[in-house]
């Protein structure tokens, strides 16, 4: 059946703000009743209850703390505590060294710290962390992106393998994690290669083909394409580095992984 299969919905994946139709960045990683959100990008929560409510997810999996990437787990806050939602327990969140501090700066308004623990129990990822999460394994690299940042593969029990690289410029960890697999869905915000001296800190689209070919990917999805480029030109240019399929991550897509 289809709902036993790997799937990666797009929620959003404009940067670095939502446009009129596109959130920033989210996903939806789903196989048979396993559900994870990765990413949780300004627009992402609504997008999130066309396909379940916060009560129905197994864990969120953050890449790294960038606003686009994180900024509406304060209003998820709200909604698992506050609201119509009446949770079990705490979602499991796996996110970068600080995100329950960081979290808790914002959501805290008076002299006591606001309970962000009782929305979510944070775990905090480090290079190689790994857990399984359903039928489903995460495992998290450390990536170059100049803050605390995360590439993370997930494998599925019933078959199918995802990458997603999160917010990174082309680095060792992120080619060895993506060895083999079936999907890579890689950034490509960057629109030229870096100036001499300059710490790139995204994939170009040329990057992203290169780091799929590098990678042996059966096939890439790009996203995080910045505003410079369109999803043509990120696609098209990508496809020069990297034989297989390149498809770009449209708002409200649905890939199979297999």
């Amino acid at each position: 059946m289809t709902s036993d299969l790997l799937r990666l919905t797009v929620l959003g994946s404009a940067t670095p703000y939502a446009s009129v139709d596109n959130p920033c960045s989210g996903y939806l990683v789903a196989d048979g009743a396993t559900r994870v959100w990765v990413d949780a990008g300004s627009g992402t929560l609504a997008q999130l209850q066309r396909y379940v409510r916060l009560d129905g997810l197994d864990a969120i999996w953050l890449s790294h703390l960038h606003a686009d990437h994180s900024a509406d787990l304060l209003t998820a806050y709200y909604a698992a505590l506050y609201a119509d939602i009446r949770l079990p327990a705490p979602i499991p969140l796996y996110g970068p060294p600080g995100t329950a501090d960081r979290l808790a700066g914002f959501l805290t308004n008076g002299a006591a710290r606001s309970p962000v623990e009782s929305a979510f129990a944070v775990h905090e990822l480090h290079d190689g962390h790994r857990v399984r999460v359903g039928s489903l394994t995460l495992t998290s690299r450390a990536v170059a992106h100049g803050i605390p940042a995360f590439a993370v593969r997930v494998d599925a029990d019933g078959g199918g393998s995802l990458v997603y690289s999160g917010d990174t410029a082309p680095c060792p960890a992120l080619t060895r994690l993506a060895e083999g697999c079936d999907v890579l869905l890689c950034e490509a915000e960057g629109d030229r290669p870096p100036a001499d001296g300059e710490q790139p800190v995204h994939h170009t689209p040329e990057d992203a083909g290169d780091t799929a070919a590098a990678a042996g990917a059966a096939r890439l999805i790009v996203t995080h394409v910045g505003r410079a480029l369109g999803p043509g030109q990120a696609v098209a240019r990508a496809a020069t580095r990297f034989a297989g399929p390149v498809e770009h991550a449209d708002p409200g897509a649905v890939f199979t992984v297999a």
